[in-house]
């Protein structure tokens, strides 16, 4: 265990020592986040600030850890997801580019064998091995988790507290299960992460960025896909699925509400968990320490059905989307008038 902790502290001691270098980088080439009307901040906010997530996750990665398939795999996916990321905070890339990058970031994966080998079988609780078919639903794995981060990325500290607290989940399944490959890397993330929050917390002095957004969503997708993916345990498909609950239960009522107003699926609107709750009067810190409570809930969840039989496990994730779902109707996400088109109250923190 005391390896363990090291590898947390080094990476978080990375990011916390490399995030005032970034927001002096981000202010000299004027890379801040200028506040309008699809933002919440105030006042401009220097981004970029994934960078020192990346830096405390790869610096430890590669003190700590072997040169690998999946290493390897991660260092050039993480690497190139994050420069998409760079570009379009700087660039404001279209979202077929994005989707692009993103494509071809989880082809890396690939590439190097990280991949969805198979999924459970509902019914007989065996394995149902995927062969080719593994690949589109890898690709989409990842491009989906790597973008219900993204989407969540909307108060200050809310991805990167998001993020850490599904890294620490995914690294205590990855104990359960003897993956330890896995472990390592889910801890580096949460330390990256939490070595980020003190300058993102509210108020924020530095943002991640899609930058960070998105290197944290690929980053939990492909450990995910190395470790809770990987396991011979009747639930593979459940845990990871709760273990990033918030973001993917959040993007699902997204779609929903959109498709409900009869608007774009793509349509930026106020209508996320963070947005409801600062409508129903929360501050920004209430909101996302709120939002950080779900997060642990569903983790605990994750980690009480890892192991279980796939009935009971299932039974689990439909009551949990059930109280989910009915508290997302009581707030008000469904119902939500949206605004009009090219207007939002996202910010990206």
């Amino acid at each position: 265990m005391g390896a363990y902790i090291i590898v947390f502290f080094f990476s978080l001691i990375i990011s916390l020592a490399a995030t005032p270098v970034i927001k002096k980088l981000a202010l000299s080439i004027n890379a801040v986040d200028i506040p309008n009307d699809r933002r919440i901040n105030k006042v401009p906010i220097p981004t970029l600030g994934g960078i020192a997530i990346y830096l405390g996750f790869m610096g430890a990665m590669f003190i700590n850890t072997s040169i690998n398939s999946l290493t390897m795999g991660i260092f050039i996916g993480g690497t190139f997801i994050l420069l998409v990321g760079i570009l379009d905070d700087l660039y404001e890339l279209s979202a077929r580019v994005k989707l692009a990058g993103q494509i071809l970031a989880a082809i890396i994966l690939i590439l190097f064998n990280i991949r969805v080998e198979f999924i459970t079988n509902p019914f007989t609780g065996g394995m149902i091995y995927l062969g080719y078919w593994g690949i589109p639903l890898t690709i989409l794995w990842i491009i989906a988790i790597t973008n219900t981060v993204n989407l969540v990325d909307g108060l200050d500290g809310l991805a990167a507290g998001i993020s850490a607290i599904a890294a620490f989940t995914l690294f205590l399944v990855a104990l359960q299960e003897g993956q330890y490959t896995a472990a390592i890397l889910s801890l580096m993330l949460a330390g990256s992460a939490l070595g980020f929050l003190p300058y993102n917390f509210n108020p924020a002095r530095i943002f991640m960025g899609d930058t960070g957004a998105m290197f944290c969503g690929y980053t939990l997708a492909a450990i995910s896909v190395a470790g809770a993916l990987k396991s011979a345990a009747t639930v593979t498909l459940v845990v990871p699925i709760l273990a990033l609950g918030v973001p993917i239960f959040d993007t699902i009522f997204a779609i929903a509400r959109r498709i409900y107003n009869r608007k774009p699926i793509g349509e930026a609107d106020n209508g996320h968990i963070h947005h409801r709750l600062l409508a129903l009067g929360y501050n920004q810190r209430q909101a996302v320490l709120g939002v950080y409570a779900i997060s642990i809930l569903l983790g605990a969840i994750a980690l009480l059905i890892n192991g279980s039989n796939i009935f009971h496990a299932l039974l689990l994730l439909v009551l949990v989307f059930a109280v989910l779902l009915y508290v997302a109707w009581k707030i008000g996400i469904f119902t939500v008038e949206l605004p009009t088109e090219g207007t939002s109250l996202e910010n990206k923190a």
